[in-house]
């Protein structure tokens, strides 16, 4: 692999399953409770909005008590240490790789943020959400979790692909290689000539995709590499 000088780093759920937050295949976790359609789209806000916001209030207190791991540090020093630029995008909503000293695009959002449904008005979320919150701007009772939903357009998206079509080296970890348009973006990469690396527990759905693989936890595999790219 050539020396890179513009790296793009993709995470997803598996980077974070070992502070203890849950990914959407584990058993027993909050999604295996409840199905993705009930939860996770903008219908199920209106049908159930009660329902929605207990289920990502229990989210945002779990991931509020969760400490980063030695992935989320890692990426964190590769950014503080790379002779070069490092994009780091997250399919995560936790906020750990901010807990960990990184600076990172949130394409879907985040869970310690609300949004306003009617003027777009973003604020700090209380531990807490419930419906009728109004927003602090235009005092509509209309907050909801700052989270992207199944069917909503994610966040940063002109300035995620230029990172990924200008970059020299992609990396995706943990993700699932199942939710686009993220899962889309190592082609993209190697189409404009990036080399591409996937770390992750297990095959994704996207691992042919892939120059090269690196098998196992985040905590082990993350640090590892992040001490070849610096050395």
């Amino acid at each position: 692999m050539r020396q890179a000088k513009r790296i793009v780093v993709l995470t997803g759920a598996g980077i974070s399953a070992e502070s203890g937050l849950g990914t959407f295949r584990d058993e027993g976790g909050l999604w295996a409770q409840h199905r993705i359609e009930d939860v996770a789209t903008p219908e199920a806000f209106a049908r159930n909005p009660d329902l929605v916001h207990r289920f990502y209030n229990a989210r945002r207190i779990q991931a509020a008590e969760a400490h980063p791991n030695p992935a989320h540090e890692a990426l964190a020093r590769l950014q503080n240490a790379f002779d070069g630029d490092v994009t780091l995008v997250t399919q995560n909503v936790d906020g750990l790789h901010e807990k960990a000293g990184a600076q990172v695009i949130h394409m879907h959002g985040e869970l310690a943020r609300a949004l306003c449904a009617d003027c777009a008005h973003r604020w700090d979320a209380p531990r807490e959400m419930s419906v009728g919150e109004t927003c602090p701007a235009c005092h509509a009772p209309s907050a909801r979790p700052d989270i992207v939903w199944f069917g909503e357009m994610p966040y940063h998206m002109e300035r995620i692909i230029d990172a990924v079509q200008s970059c020299d080296l992609f990396a995706a970890i943990g993700t699932s290689g199942q939710v686009y348009p993220a899962a889309g973006f190592v082609e993209e990469a190697r189409v404009c000539g990036a080399d591409t690396v996937e770390l992750n527990l297990r095959d994704s759905d996207t691992s042919h995709a892939f120059t090269d693989h690196i098998i196992g936890p985040a905590s082990k595999t993350v640090p590892a590499w992040v001490d070849r790219l610096l050395s």
